[in-house]
């Protein structure tokens, strides 16, 4: 089990310092989530020689594995100015990895085009089954290169997605058929991914590589008055990454049901709700996973 934290609260410090305090919050592992300095959303990873010295560095002498980078391109974008720049820095995220020694990505299926040019595009490029499209596309394009280089691609349905639910996207990574690309199961997204954590949990066994531990409301409870957002009728979605206990997962049935599936893989926490006590948050979590580990696996 890797006991990883998504630094994203505390990305205001250096490379280096991050991976140090990543290190004195007692974690072995950290998981790169998007940052300007590192890599960005949409854009070519911001590395060179000296910074990527700098941080393997800050990682061997913390002792601090790098279990995954999560990069973030419009790999499902119906427009070819996007796919192709996506794809482009795929294939240099790729590069990087290899340098890095980093043997996990996690991203998400996508959202298709920019929302900015979404917005004025009615022309209907953007539905699920085009944007499914366009992501098979790419990876036809990069799952060889992902086997060829030894790197694993994990992937999560995310709310807002072309695709939110567990039980197709395990579809998918079923039919690109490659050892090389697994699933995610974020926490926070439980209630987008239907009504039966336990059965969602289920759908990716044998499949998931990578698990993000946060608390969350169930937004749909309450005749779905659990959020009260004005207008009336907008379309407006809430959920959040609080602390164990200040949501409504069950986790003694989700970490229960993780070791009767045998998980041994990346268990990140990925709090981001409380940056004013991003330290106390972080080192809470990983006591509390500990204590769940030890309770089921044990």
């Amino acid at each position: 089990m890797k006991h990883t934290l998504d630094p994203h609260m505390i990305r205001h410090l250096s490379l280096e310092d991050t991976v140090r305090k990543v290190a004195e919050l007692g974690y072995d592992h950290v998981e790169m989530s998007p940052r300007p300095d590192f890599f960005s959303w949409w854009t070519r990873p911001k590395l060179y020689p000296e910074r990527i010295k700098s941080f393997k560095q800050a990682l061997r002498d913390n002792k601090v594995g790098l279990a995954s980078i999560q990069p973030m391109y419009r790999w499902a974008s119906p427009y070819p100015d996007e796919w192709e720049v996506a794809i482009d820095n795929w294939k240099r995220a790729i590069e990087f990895a290899v340098e890095l020694e980093c043997p996990l990505f996690v991203s998400e299926f996508g959202r298709g085009g920019s929302p900015d040019r979404s917005l004025n595009d009615r022309s209907g490029l953007h539905r699920p089954e085009t944007c499914e499209g366009a992501f098979f596309r790419s990876m036809d394009v990069l799952v060889p290169i992902l086997e060829r280089e030894g790197i694993t691609l994990s992937l999560e349905a995310h709310p807002e997605d072309w695709l939110e639910e567990i039980a197709p996207a395990v579809d998918i990574i079923r039919t690109i058929n490659s050892p090389r690309v697994r699933a995610s199961f974020i926490a926070p997204h439980t209630f987008f991914y239907g009504p039966d954590m336990v059965a969602n949990l289920r759908a990716t066994e044998g499949y998931l590589e990578h698990v993000r531990l946060a608390d969350t409301y169930d937004h749909t409870k309450s005749s779905q008055l659990r959020y009260i957002v004005n207008p009336p009728g907008s379309k407006v979605r809430v959920h959040q990454h609080t602390d164990f206990g200040q949501g409504e997962i069950d986790w003694d049935s989700f970490f229960a049901t993780l070791a009767d599936m045998k998980f041994d893989g990346v268990l990140s926490n990925c709090v981001f709700a409380w940056e004013d006590r991003a330290e106390d948050s972080a080192r809470f979590m990983l006591s509390e996973t500990k204590r769940y580990v030890e309770k089921y696996w044990k």
